[in-house]
């Protein structure tokens, strides 16, 4: 942020920019997208391998798009970006010099250009501010999943998403299995009934080890730590919010709503180095429903480990399974996803979904839906740190913000990893104990 001495809780009970000023914006934008055929302006806010991706798939699902202005805290990774996107999307390319900003305050900057649209791929834990910023300057918005990493930042997200709804602004998550035609057909079936009840299913994101950012001589704790995101549970959300989402989202879609109790375990046994930061490496959770039904929630990053990413829903009448690329129906009606030799990409799909709701003047809102399910991954992630069963009613009102302090490089804490029975849902952002920055 500009000023690194506000909070994150002060700046999301203030608007950035007047609300005056987002509508007149916003009254302009729906004249320009009435057309179809006028170019959409748009700002990248972080400028990573997944910002990156957004962005090409921005430009491969939608005509008349421009990328405009950029921004990222670090400028090498703002200077790789815009040279990679220069090879890939050359024509679509109009970023400059003075459209280029690093630093804090790069996400305010890239706001104010002259832009219609953002994308936002920082870590996580940035999302509820910058999404609030965005809405109030009468952005539209693609954001990447998760948009927060703890019950503080779900709630302004929820707040900037009623937000955006009254003033007609688009927000898509990058929750792309919601645009994947395979999974679109099979949850139509099982919404139709074709599972009858459902009374339990499993989700699972089991795979080997991601990557890690190794630390440098004179680097500060702040810049290793946004650098090495993955690994620290107030940037990421841990794994099981980070990635483990997807599959949460897919049962909160079959279930028609987001579990009222979660109960589990979890730990750190294969990435036990500190330069895997604190979080765990693997889950496993029960999700409970409001009809009773228990999804269990599984996940792990372990080198060496099989693969095994995918969903499957038990009902009365039949079972529905899902993975990637296959999806299918048995029991009492039998069905099994076609896979046309031409797979649409949902990656590209959700941006071309997004590009034309703005421009038929009825521009899709994720914004609350995405909240429920990332509350839902942080509601698993709690129940296996604390080591007890927690309610939906409880994590939705919990006081828990995970921001470290003021948002500047320098020495801060290193938090120890999560106890089941030590780690309070009510806690300092660090825990129950940290070591003091090196």
């Amino acid at each position: 942020m500009s000023d690194p001495t506000v909070s994150r809780r002060d700046f999301l009970k203030t608007s950035a920019v007047t609300l005056s000023a987002g509508s007149a914006i916003l009254a302009s934008s729906e004249r320009l997208y009435a057309a179809g055929s006028d170019t959409i302006r748009v700002g990248l806010i972080g400028c990573g391998g997944r910002g990156t991706g957004a962005a090409r798939d921005l430009v491969t699902g939608a005509e008349g798009i421009e990328i405009v202005a950029m921004g990222d805290l670090a400028p090498d990774r703002l200077a790789t970006s815009r040279a990679q996107l220069a090879e890939r999307i050359a024509p679509q390319l109009k970023v400059t010099d003075a459209t280029a900003f690093s630093g804090f305050d790069a996400y305010q900057r890239v706001i104010a250009s002259d832009v219609h649209m953002v994308i936002m791929a920082t870590p996580p834990h940035f999302r509820p501010v910058h999404l609030k910023a965005a809405i109030d300057a009468g952005r539209h918005v693609f954001m990447e999943k998760p948009v927060a990493v703890d019950p503080v930042g779900i709630r302004a997200v929820m707040a900037a998403a009623d937000l955006a709804a009254q003033q007609n602004l688009a927000i898509v998550a990058g929750t792309q299995r919601r645009h994947d035609p395979m999974y679109i057909e099979m949850m139509k079936r099982v919404h139709d009934g074709a599972l009858g009840e459902i009374i339990g299913g499993q989700v699972y994101w089991n795979q080997g080890g991601l990557w890690k950012f190794d630390r440098t001589p004179g680097m500060s704790d702040m810049e290793w730590q946004i650098r090495n995101w993955l690994y620290f549970t107030w940037l990421s959300g841990d794994h099981i919010v980070e990635q483990h989402i997807h599959n949460i989202d897919v049962a909160n879609w079959a279930m028609g709503g987001h579990p009222v109790r979660a109960n589990g375990v979890g730990g750190r046994q294969v990435r036990v180095d500190p330069a895997y930061g604190h979080i765990f490496d693997h889950f496993c959770v029960e999700l409970e429903y409001a009809n009773g039904a228990h999804v269990l929630s599984m996940c792990r990053q372990q080198d060496g480990t099989s693969r095994h990413v995918g969903e499957q829903f038990q009902g009365v009448r039949g079972r529905a399974a899902s993975t990637d690329r296959t999806a299918e129906i048995t029991g009492a009606a039998q069905w099994t996803w076609p896979s046309p030799e031409q797979r649409v990409n949902p990656y590209v799909q959700e941006h071309t979904d997004l590009i034309a709701g703005i421009r038929a003047g009825k521009p899709l809102n994720e914004g609350r839906q995405v909240a429920e399910s990332t509350l839902s991954a942080i509601l698993a992630r709690e129940a296996a740190y604390t080591g007890r069963a927690i309610t939906w009613d409880e994590i939705a009102n919990a006081d828990l913000d995970l921001t470290p302090g003021p948002m500047q490089f320098g020495p801060i804490a290193i938090p120890l990893v999560p106890q089941p029975g030590v780690t309070k849902l009510e806690r300092p952002a660090f825990g129950h104990a940290m070591e003091v920055g090196r």
